[in-house]
């Protein structure tokens, strides 16, 4: 993938949505396009938190306490929680199919964070989306 496409799936993402063209060149040339095999584990709960991804296609299942509770798919991101936090992963993600997918690397992302406020803007709207999101299920 060039980084014409990446710098287009990124732009698809709503989290990058709102990031200017200078952020969105920082980002695409910071991730590694991946491709993952049908019943590949991405993340494993528990694991090292030291990747964030961006699914370009593809989707996932998300398990937390060998329950499910999600699937994603292209657009979608996962890994921001322990990639902030440097914690062990809360979830096993698990491609359902094919996925391809933008991989970010843990100390490239600290360095991207500090340079550009609007990408540490969009992490921490994100992160903020999944407590309420996660909290919104466990009342219910």
């Amino acid at each position: 993938m060039d980084q014409s496409a990446i710098r287009a799936e990124l732009r698809r993402v709503p989290l990058f949505g709102a990031m200017t063209e200078g952020s969105i060149d920082a980002i695409a040339q910071l991730v590694e396009p991946v491709l993952f095999p049908a019943g590949a584990v991405l993340i494993e709960e528990g694991g090292a938190g030291d990747t964030f991804l961006v699914l370009t296609a593809g989707t996932v299942s998300v398990v937390r306490g060998g329950a499910e509770v999600g699937r994603l798919g292209a657009g979608d991101f996962l890994g921001e929680i322990s990639l902030v936090d440097g914690r062990p992963r809360s979830a096993t993600v698990t491609a359902t199919s094919p996925v391809e997918a933008l991989v970010l690397h843990r100390d490239a992302f600290l360095a991207l964070i500090d340079r550009y406020p609007s990408v540490r803007l969009a992490i921490l709207m994100a992160l903020t989306e999944r407590i309420r999101s996660n909290a919104r299920r466990a009342s219910d």
